[in-house]
C-alpha cells in the first residue's frame, strides 16, 4: 500500500509517509520546515502495507499512529515536530486509518482504529479513554473470515459511531458514554463491510459497498439509527469501490473497471444518474475521489483528471 496523505493548515503540508516519516512542508515552495522517522522514533508496528494515514492537524498538534510495543498514538508540535504526548501501547499493530476529531456534551474526543482495536484517545493529554475489539468474527462455514485488516476511517454523528473493515466483518454503530469514557454497541449489520472504499452519511443513510470478495461487492443503504438494510444492490457492470459525497449526491468510482457515477441518495435503490469510465492510467483503480469548489478530482496509477461538476 505505502501511500501518502496530505492535510494542510496555516500554509503547511503534513504528511505521513508509507514508511511512517511525519513530514511538515512549506506549501509556497515545498521546502521540508521539519520531519521525524516516526517509524524509528516510535518503534512503529504495522502490517504488511506499511502505514496509510492522514495526520490530523488540530490546535498546535500533528497526530500520528504508530502503533507497536511503546505507544498506539502521538501527538507532535506542529511548528517544530517535537513530542507534546504519547499514548499507552496497545501492544497493537496499526491499521490503515486517519483519526478524525469529534465532539460530544461538550468534550472532544480522538476517534480511530488500530488492526484490533476502536479507540478512543483524550487530545489534550493522549489517554485511551475507551477500547473495543469485539469485531465479530463471523463465521462463514468452519474457517472464521477475519483478517486484522482496518482500512476505513469511523462515520460519526450525534455521540453514534460507526465502523465496518470488510472480510465478511460485521459492521456496528457504538454509542458514547456522555463522559465519553466507555462505549456500547447500538447495532450490528450482516450486509455492510466495506473492504476499503469509505462510506458516507447522506439524509440519516449510509451508503457505501460491501466485500464479496476482493474483486467485488454490492453497493449498499442502511438506516444510521435502526442498521436496518435499505438495499443491496449489484452496480451493473461494476463493483466495489470508494464513494463520497456533495451537495446531495454520491460519486462513486468503481475499483474494478473505473466507472464513475453520478448517484441519487435514495433508499430504496441504487440510482445511477449518469456515468463514464476512466479509460487512462494503470493498476487498481484505489485512489479515493476528492471534490473541492465545484471540481471532482480523480486518479488512477500515473493519470490524474479534474471534473467540473457544480
Amino acid at each position: 500500500m505505502l501511500t501518502e496523505h496530505i492535510a494542510v493548515a496555516d500554509g503547511k503540508a503534513y504528511v505521513v509517509s508509507g514508511q511512517g516519516e511525519v513530514v511538515c512542508m512549506d506549501i509556497t515552495n515545498g521546502n521540508i520546515i521539519w520531519k521525524v522517522n516516526g517509524g524509528e522514533v516510535f518503534g512503529r508496528k504495522h502490517g504488511n502495507w506499511g502505514t496509510s494515514e492522514c495526520p490530523l492537524v488540530y490546535d498546535d498538534k500533528v497526530i500520528y499512529t504508530p502503533c507497536g510495543d511503546q505507544t498506539t498514538m502521538v501527538a507532535l508540535n506542529k511548528n517544530t515536530g517535537e513530542e507534546i504526548w504519547k499514548s499507552r501501547s496497545l501492544g497493537d499493530i496499526s491499521g490503515y486509518v486517519s483519526p478524525i476529531m469529534i465532539e460530544y456534551k461538550g468534550k472532544r474526543q480522538i476517534i480511530s482504529s488500530t488492526a484490533t482495536n476502536a479507540i478512543g484517545v483524550n487530545p489534550d493529554n493522549g489517554d485511551i479513554e475507551w477500547t473495543f475489539d469485539n469485531w465479530g468474527p463471523k463465521f462463514k462455514g468452519e474457517k472464521p473470515q477475519r483478517d486484522n485488516i482496518a482500512p476505513n476511517s469511523a462515520l460519526y454523528k450525534d455521540g453514534k459511531i460507526f465502523f465496518c473493515h470488510g472480510y465478511n466483518l460485521d459492521g456496528f454503530q457504538l454509542q458514547l458514554a456522555d463522559d465519553l469514557k466507555s462505549v456500547s454497541v447500538t447495532w450490528r449489520t450482516e450486509t455492510l463491510d466495506t473492504h476499503h472504499g469509505g462510506y458516507v452519511l447522506v439524509n440519516g443513510k449510509i451508503y457505501g459497498s460491501n466485500w464479496i470478495n476482493n474483486n467485488d461487492g454490492n453497493w449498499c443503504c442502511l438506516d444510521w439509527e435502526t442498521g436496518e438494510t435499505n438495499y443491496e444492490q449489484k452496480w451493473e457492470g461494476a463493483g466495489k469501490g470508494s464513494i463520497i459525497s456533495a451537495d446531495g449526491k454520491l460519486y462513486c468510482y468503481d475499483e474494478r473497471r473505473g466507472n464513475v457515477a453520478i448517484v441519487t441518495p435514495r433508499s430504496d435503490k441504487f440510482d445511477v444518474v449518469s456515468s463514464f469510465r476512466v479509460a487512462k492510467g494503470s493498476g487498481p483503480y484505489w485512489a479515493h475521489m476528492s471534490i473541492d469548489n465545484g471540481i471532482l478530482y480523480l486518479r488512477h496509477g500515473e493519470y490524474f483528471a479534474a471534473y467540473k461538476i457544480k
